[in-house]
């Protein structure tokens, strides 16, 4: 029981009180010397009295002082960690876990929800003594390991040395350790799935792009909004908090493969891939198809051609192939090109190039805010635009910008994952937005969506003083010109008008596909402007001399090592460069040459720029060096991948490209592939490892993937069965 100051005082005997009234009164007092003390007293013994609460709380982890934690953690002998997975992120919930996490230790499920939790990725554990082909004990039969596999069936050979193999193997003596042996009996194998499935839910299929060889109109499909073949994947059934059952192929986000598929839609209503809100679902004309309307089949020939089609007396209503993403309807003549839709889960490294993934609430793990965010009681509202919207996205977005003729923000929402063409109102006026000036106006998508934004003509953007627009979310292309005609500038083309203050231009999210050689995506030509592009994908950028660019886990894709991918401007052959604006690239993939007036901080990025033939051919040489900083007196390169031929500030820890030193290995360099310039596992330590953190260099640094491997190993080696070995296995 706590006392306050005027308990303890009206405990004292009352002639004690009273005198000490008589003084407070004659000395025009508050309140006595006396009853004074009191008040003291007591705010010393409710101090006590706090402490000895919290003493007693210090002795259980749920109501422990943050300090305490690390104490009880060595108490029970608990090893800390990087915390990158969300699960694992609380030290409190680590060191709570660890008691119950004991209780099941040596056993094979513990190991699996520890490689779930600590990565935060799909995970599986198996014991590779249960896979081992030998003459067996009559007292201890495995009736499910057969000598020699049922090739028969095809899940055999679908997952044949993967994490779900169920065939036997001979014994492997070599070390599992080091991911060079597998099968033997002291051995635990961890496969791992690293790559997010990101769900796109009823997103219009395009026709196939034209000249695709077999292709026909209104029966061939692409789920790719730009056209592009790419696998799906599964959208993984949870297994619950707690693992009480070994991850089966539907637990873990893998590619979705045509068998799998195929004999998952024969199960009808019993589909765990086919359907809303499962792994993939297909509509034509608004209508969902039901499994028993739908065939699995082949679509795509090694050449990439369009192959068996359905016939106009097929019984299925549509034939899809999820390992290219592609779809074919049976022919109908004369009947109106059918609308067709899907729902599928694609997969990426990480929440970069805009996605289905939350982007306005990412401190941290899932990304940054977004660059400005209308709350939802703010006057002018958002104006929230989709397919069943009147007007045009253009029209929206110039009701927008009439709010803010005096200042202000304003915004448009895009809510679902629709295709919107943006053009000008007629052949005689461009494609243009312009922010009033002290304005600021954002074109974005909603949390879990991606909308594609197919520009017709570049689109210039200006604005007044202290204006600043903000593209958040989109996959942006150009239209290809028809007829011949020329190709646009740019994207975005930031205008030199004398007229244009525009003061920041953001992209957020996003990714800008450029489908014109030679053609920078971003053309910043406006003097003073802050250009800033954060977890997006972009093209080759041209940035006026006075305009400050800042890049934050980006891939700058110029399509070659040896294209341009940063410079002020070039002629026609990529020659007679002029140095772009001051830059700054934290945690970046640079693909093609980079010339800049000053590489303000390069950090923590790998930037792959060699000399072309013409390059190597001019003389003088218009290209000194394919990394160029002109001032090299200011700014600082550091943690980075460098060209063997650079002209940089000064440099620390950096890795520098020549033929004994490692270089990045990556998973795929084609955009709209799920390892799109994702480091492999099997890099050089000194590249996958060396960021300033100790992540890998790049645009997925912010992934931590090292770090993740990291707190996994420090965790098995815990839980592991004395005497056995365990061996981590990347399967995607």
């Amino acid at each position: 029981m706590s006392y306050t100051g005027q308990d303890l005082f009206n405990l004292l005997p009352g002639y004690y009180r009273q005198k000490d009234y008589q003084i407070a009164t004659a000395q025009n007092l508050a309140m006595g010397p006396l009853q004074s003390l009191m008040m003291l007293l007591a705010e010393q013994i409710a101090a006590v009295d706090q402490d000895l609460g919290q003493l007693y709380d210090d002795a259980f982890i749920e109501t422990c002082a943050p300090w305490v934690i690390p104490y009880i953690g060595d108490l029970i002998g608990y090893k800390s960690v990087h915390g990158v997975a969300p699960a694992v992120a609380s030290p409190r919930a680590e060191v709570a876990n660890t008691i119950g996490f004991r209780r099941r230790k040596g056993t094979i499920l513990v190991v699996e929800q520890l490689a779930r939790d600590v990565t935060g990725w799909g995970a599986h554990a198996v014991e590779f003594f249960q896979l081992l082909s030998w003459t067996q004990y009559m007292n201890h039969l495995r009736p499910s390991c057969w000598y020699a596999p049922d090739l028969r069936s095809w899940k055999i050979r679908a997952y044949v040395d993967g994490g779900f193999d169920g065939a036997a193997h001979t014994v492997d003596v070599r070390r599992i350790a080091i991911e060079r042996g597998r099968y033997n009996l002291p051995n635990i194998g961890v496969f791992l799935w690293s790559l997010n499935p990101y769900p796109l839910v009823n997103a219009p299929c395009v026709s196939a792009p034209a000249g695709s060889t077999g292709a026909v109109a209104n029966q061939c499909f692409c789920m790719h909004p730009l056209g592009l073949d790419f696998p799906l994947f599964n959208y993984p059934v949870s297994q619950g908090a707690n693992v009480t059952a070994a991850a089966a192929p539907a637990n873990v986000p893998d590619r979705l493969l045509r068998r799998v598929l195929c004999q998952d839609i024969q199960d009808g209503t019993g589909a765990v891939y086919y359907g809303e809100g499962k792994s993939v679902a297909l509509f034509v004309n608004g209508s969902l198809l039901s499994p028993f309307q739908i065939q699995v089949c082949v679509l795509a020939d090694a050449d990439g051609s369009w192959i068996n089609l359905p016939p106009s007396e097929s019984p299925y209503l549509a034939a899809i192939d999820p390992e290219t993403g592609r779809v074919a309807l049976p022919p109908t003549s004369g009947a109106p090109a059918p609308m067709v839709a899907a729902s599928y889960c694609y997969g990426f490294f990480g929440a970069l190039g805009g996605g289905s993934y939350p982007r306005n609430d990412q401190p941290g793990q899932d990304g940054p805010a977004d660059s400005f965010a209308v709350q939802p009681d703010t006057s002018p509202p958002v104006i929230t635009f989709n397919r069943s919207s009147s007007g045009t996205l253009l029209d929206a977005m110039n009701a927008a910008l009439a709010t803010l003729a005096g200042g202000g923000q304003a915004a448009v929402e895009i809510n679902d994952n629709g295709i919107y063409t943006l053009q000008a109102e007629s052949t005689t006026v461009p494609l243009a937005l312009n922010v009033p000036p002290g304005a600021t106006f954002e074109l974005r998508a909603a949390d879990g969506c991606r909308p594609t934004l197919l520009l017709a003509d570049e689109l210039k953007v200006g604005g007044g003083a202290g204006s600043s627009f903000y593209l958040n979310g989109f996959l942006v292309a150009l239209v290809t010109p028809a007829g011949g005609a020329p190709a646009p500038a740019a994207l975005l083309h930031g205008t030199a008008d004398q007229a244009n203050a525009l003061e920041n231009l953001g992209i957020t999210h996003c990714t800008l596909e450029s489908a014109f050689t030679g053609s920078p995506c971003i053309l910043a030509e406006t003097s003073g402007l802050n250009l800033e592009i954060t977890r997006s994908i972009v093209g080759t950028l041209w940035v006026d001399l006075e305009t400050t660019a800042t890049l934050t886990d980006c891939i700058v894709d110029s399509g070659d090592p040896t294209g341009v991918a940063f410079v002020q401007s070039t002629d026609a052959s990529g020659q007679k460069p002029l140095p772009g604006g001051p830059v700054t690239l934290t945690g970046c993939t640079v693909i093609g040459k980079v010339y800049s007036n000053r590489l303000s901080l390069v950090t923590d990025s790998v930037l792959l720029c060699r000399y072309s033939a013409a390059d190597l051919a001019a003389s003088p040489p218009d290209w000194r060096a394919p990394l160029w900083g002109c001032q090299q007196q200011d700014g600082c390169v550091r943690f980075s991948y460098l060209p063997e031929i650079s002209i940089v500030p000064r440099t620390y820890e950096c890795v520098v490209e020549g033929p004994s030193t490692p270089e990045p290995m990556f998973g795929s360099v084609q955009y709209g592939q799920p390892g799109y310039y994702q480091l492999e596992p099997g890099t050089d330590d000194v590249i996958r490892r060396g960021a300033d953190d100790g992540g890998e260099m790049g645009a997925f640094h912010f992934v931590l993937a090292p770090l993740r491997e990291t707190d996994l190993t420090v965790r098995l080696q815990e839980y592991v069965p004395v005497n056995l070995s365990f061996g981590l296995f990347y399967q995607t």
